[in-house]
């Protein structure tokens, strides 16, 4: 079980380099970290336990970041679970369509770490 001053953050990205960069980043400042490398596994991981915050890239095989966020955002038990996207995809309409999703904020990759940690914080309210 998590406890109340560690949050945990779900960090869901297909490139196992950007998840151990992330769990690094996050968990190197107190945060617990959750991973899954598909949208199937991230549903493993949420029917253990539910997340804080969830960072999700977009560009997945399979399931989509975008189609995963839709899915999140419809259920009553994990539509108010924050997500943070990261992503390579860049152009001002999908972080538009993100945004209006239900993400709380769009990181672009290559991820700058600084300004990721503030977000996070800023969402955690760390």
């Amino acid at each position: 079980m998590k406890e109340k001053n560690n949050p945990v953050i779900l960090v869901i990205d297909d490139s196992n380099t950007n998840v151990v960069l992330l769990e690094a980043i996050l968990g190197g400042i107190g945060y617990s970290i959750d991973t899954a490398m598909s949208v199937k596994e991230a549903h493993q991981v949420m029917s253990k336990q539910m997340p804080d915050l969830i960072l999700l890239d977009l560009l997945m095989p399979k399931v989509n970041g975008y189609d995963f966020l839709k899915e999140i955002k419809a259920d009553e038990k994990t539509k108010d679970i924050p997500v943070l996207v990261i992503s390579a995809v860049t152009e001002p309409e999908n972080v538009k369509k993100t945004i209006g999703m239900g993400a709380v904020d769009y990181i672009k990759k290559p991820v700058d770490i600084q300004s990721l940690v503030d977000k996070v914080n800023t969402i955690l309210k760390q």
